[in-house]
């Protein structure tokens, strides 16, 4: 039997540069360092690969614990068709993430060492310990689907009794993390640019947080749909984009109150990079906001997705800008990234599509449809109800 070759496709081709660059911006990385690597440096030492890599990574994952936490301690059971893609997202998010780190620790063989050198003033010491245990919550969180697929219904019986602390741990390691990233920027008030610099920066960082993981989620559920041929769950991703809409709300609502009170709406009258910046990060938020308090917006498919996709890039943004525009003008340098570190971004980025494509292939990440109707789907049930009577 003839085992043929894959079909060569754009995508295909796409996928293998991304991946053969990464590789070599590996190699540069092991043999020639960060400086070889990076245009890193002692006066600006985070770049893209913290800024995006991680801060991005971290909170791009946070579907895992903002549907954990709708499904499973809110009881809210209408969203569990899409509780396991979100779950896996998470997890690989997470993995991706601590791979991130491999290539920007100076010495990455020493990341096992927050585990046996305590510093618990440190913020980072708490971020680390935080990720490396959700990381752990999320492994056991999958390990179901895992058990489901080859069979094993001890282990799977076991697992299934100590769902419920683990889970309530996994939201509260998330929470905890999830804001200790802002924390990190805390220290800098005379580096970081006043636009971004607030006391708020951790409960800010929380909030976008979950509009992310709920933007993900969207943007997950468009794409899946199409690579396998599934039927898009509208009524219920239209639930979603509306929650979506208030968590945006929220989170605007806080920044501007805060940008007032600091009184810095004087700093978007300068015409400087970090103006114009600013503006595309909340731009990219408030108009899907915007939109997804339409009903007709949510529900069209193309309409949700593309509202989806500017949260995402909103919440990009707003990293990239806290961790690198932000911090340019304190540091007196200007940072440019190197090939090698946008190289190793994209390969990241790509592996993580074709893992999930992968898993979602061979083991049961889809669950069957919830036969109960989503909040919208039961409110358009109801209003025929009432027509027909």
């Amino acid at each position: 039997m003839k085992i043929g070759l894959p079909k060569i496709t754009v995508w295909r081709a796409i996928f293998a540069a991304i991946m053969l660059s990464g590789l070599y911006a590996t190699y540069l990385r092991i043999f020639h360092g960060l400086g070889g690597a990076t245009n890193l440096s002692d006066r600006f030492p985070w770049g893209v690969w913290i800024g995006f890599d991680v801060m991005c990574g971290v909170a791009l994952a946070s579907g895992g614990f903002t549907l954990v936490a709708m499904v499973h301690i809110f009881n809210i059971k209408t969203y569990k068709p899409v509780l396991r893609p979100a779950i896996l997202t998470a997890f690989l998010g997470y993995i991706l993430v601590v791979v991130g780190l491999l290539y920007d620790l100076g010495r990455p063989d020493r990341l096992w060492h927050p585990l046996v050198m305590w510093n618990p003033r440190s913020v980072m010491f708490e971020v680390a310990w935080c990720v490396m245990l959700y990381s752990t919550v999320l492994f056991l969180e999958f390990l179901p689907v895992v058990f489901e697929k080859f069979g094993l219904h001890k282990p799977l019986a076991w697992i299934h009794r100590i769902s419920v602390p683990l889970m309530i741990l996994g939201v509260l390691l998330s929470t905890l993390h999830q804001s200790s990233l802002g924390s990190l920027f805390l220290i800098v008030p005379e580096k970081e640019y006043g636009l971004w610099y607030t006391p708020l920066l951790p409960l800010l960082f929380f909030i976008s947080a979950i509009a992310a993981g709920l933007a993900m989620t969207i943007f997950e559920s468009w794409h899946s749909s199409r690579a396998f041929g599934r039927a898009l769950e509208l009524p219920l991703l239209a639930s979603i984009g509306r929650v979506l809409a208030v968590v945006l709300s929220v989170y605007l609502w806080i920044r501007f109150l805060d940008m007032a009170h600091r009184g810095v709406f004087g700093l978007l009258l300068r015409n400087r990079i970090e103006t114009w910046l600013f503006a595309l990060e909340i731009a990219l938020m408030v108009v899907p906001t915007a939109l997804l308090f339409q009903t007709k917006v949510r529900r069209r498919p193309g309409a949700l997705y593309a509202c989806a996709v500017m949260v995402v890039f909103s919440l990009i943004a707003n990293r990239l800008n806290v961790g690198t525009t932000g911090l340019e003008a304190g540091s007196g340098t200007h940072y440019t990234p190197k090939w090698s570190e946008v190289a190793v971004t994209l390969s990241i980025v790509a592996a993580g599509f074709a893992i999930f494509r992968a898993v979602a292939q061979y083991f049961p990440i889809f669950e069957a449809h919830s036969h109960e109707p989503a909040p919208e789907q039961a409110g358009d049930m109801e209003e025929h109800r009432v027509a027909a009577g």
